[in-house]
């Protein structure tokens, strides 16, 4: 039986019977020294191929009890496979989404844990982490290449009981990129993942509309216990930002070299909507409020000068009350996205987010 994860379509079904008999000819003619070329070319892959993750037959319903469970509430959107994790074989998808509240259209990469399909927990919520890349975030989000391992290594770190079985959810973070070309006027220009007035809605998009994707198409956590984010860079800062200016719908951040406070040029001439979107002034305000608590974890290498004084900073000033910390200075480290993904796990900031959140409640 097909795992409800990776149901073939019929046309999908005939789409790979005709491929498997192309190449079975081929190396036929051609001997085994045609195998790794055809590998090369990507022949064997199944990327592009449609991709299911149960929600037809989920949909609605309450879930296993005391997990806290939503089901998907459709409708349902279109994935299909992007990539897969060669440590285990677990799918990557994508879907491109337009958002009802922004109404921004973007792409969202999407990747279940194994667990997911096991059916124990096949009427439990899982929990979630919006993950948000640095640089332009735009067109692709970085966290959805196999080569950072994130997805690998929750796979693993929940096998091993250090982590909760994140559903990892990657959506572009800027509606424009602006990072390439030297000529650019607008070269370096990004949104701080917020809503500036006169632009794209992107603090509505990451916040509002990604959740809702989400909930529309796999089994979640009804709670903000539930809720997290992940993120690099600038994508650390939108993640933090959105964690304590929404602390009803998020509870945990792990924010690696992170911005601290808003820097996009586009915020000229909108200084009010700016100091709603920085941590420095949003910080004090939870505090003053005294709840909910939220959970921010930071890692900051070394080799960080420009990032590492604001981000201890923060620490210093805002660690009271319902603000929980944890900072992880790395020892040589670079703003390097491939360097943060295993400090998540050997700084403990994976297991200390996990202790804080709800995981999955299997059947009894």
């Amino acid at each position: 039986m097909t795992p409800p994860d990776t149901v073939a379509t019929p046309v999908q079904g005939r789409r790979r019977t005709k491929r498997w008999v192309l190449m079975a000819a081929v190396v036929a003619v051609l001997g085994l020294a045609a195998w790794p070329v055809l590998n090369y070319f990507e022949v064997f892959s199944d990327k592009g191929d449609a991709i299911s993750f149960g929600q037809d037959g989920n949909q609605g319903g309450a879930g296993t009890s005391g997990s806290k469970a939503s089901m998907p509430t459709g409708p349902k959107a279109d994935f299909t496979i992007s990539g897969t994790v060669p440590e285990d074989g677990s799918k990557i998808a994508v879907t491109t989404y337009e958002g009802k509240k922004s109404g921004f259209k973007g792409k969202v990469w999407v990747w279940v844990p194994p667990q997911y399909k096991d059916p124990q927990y096949a009427k439990s919520g899982f929990p979630v982490m919006i993950a948000l890349p640095g640089g332009s975030g735009y067109p692709n989000n970085y966290w959805m290449g196999p080569d950072l391992k994130l997805e690998a290594s929750i796979s693993k770190w929940s096998k091993e009981g250090k982590s909760l079985p994140f559903i990892v959810v990657m959506p572009v973070l800027n509606p424009e990129d602006h990072d390439r070309d030297p000529k650019d006027p607008k070269l370096g220009q990004y949104w701080d993942g917020s809503d500036i007035p006169g632009q794209p809605k992107m603090g509505t998009w990451l916040t509002e509309d990604v959740p809702d994707l989400v909930k529309e198409n796999f089994r979640t956590v009804d709670s903000r216990d539930g809720w997290a984010f992940m993120g690099a860079s600038t994508g650390g800062f939108a993640g933090l930002k959105s964690v304590l200016q929404k602390p009803d719908r998020f509870k945990a951040v792990i924010a690696a070299g992170p911005d601290i406070v808003p820097d996009s040029r586009l915020w000229k001439g909108h200084d009010q909507e700016k100091a709603e979107n920085n941590p420095k002034i949003l910080a004090p305000k939870l505090i003053k409020s005294g709840r909910p608590d939220v959970y921010l974890g930071f890692e900051v290498g070394t080799k960080e000068t420009a990032a590492m004084p604001p981000i201890e900073d923060f620490v210093k000033r805002y660690a009271k009350g319902p603000i929980r910390t944890k900072l992880d200075v790395i020892q040589g480290g670079k703003h390097n996205a491939a360097t943060y993904v295993p400090n998540m796990e050997s700084a403990g900031l994976i297991q200390w987010i996990s202790e804080h959140m709800q995981g999955p409640t299997p059947i009894a």
